[in-house]
């Protein structure tokens, strides 16, 4: 039992050295995915969303691979997910809504 209490510092030690990179990592990729859109990216989106309805005009949606198609079913899937999710955590219940 000593010699465990003995190591704990360099346990940790490693721990911590070993999580670092990878928390700044997470944390250049939070302040980029998790900040709301600013005015200067209006047009941005604009943009995408006139591309996304030609495209759908058009049918070029019909010549999306396989495996972009898979990954856009996932996200909507995830998309779907975390909004019932959210509806049971507002409503506090599985089923139906308290009057």
């Amino acid at each position: 039992m000593s010699n465990l209490v003995n190591k704990l510092p360099i346990l940790a030690k490693g721990l911590v050295d070993s999580a670092t990179p990878k928390f700044n990592l997470f944390l250049k990729y939070a302040r980029v995915e998790m900040t709301p859109p600013s005015p200067a990216d209006i047009p941005q989106i604009r943009s995408g969303a006139q591309k996304l309805l030609t495209g759908f005009r058009t049918g070029k949606w019909k010549q999306t691979p396989v495996k972009e198609a898979w990954l856009n079913t996932l996200v909507t899937v995830e998309v779907l997910c975390w909004f019932f999710v959210g509806e049971c955590i507002g409503k506090r219940s599985i089923v139906g809504y308290h009057v």
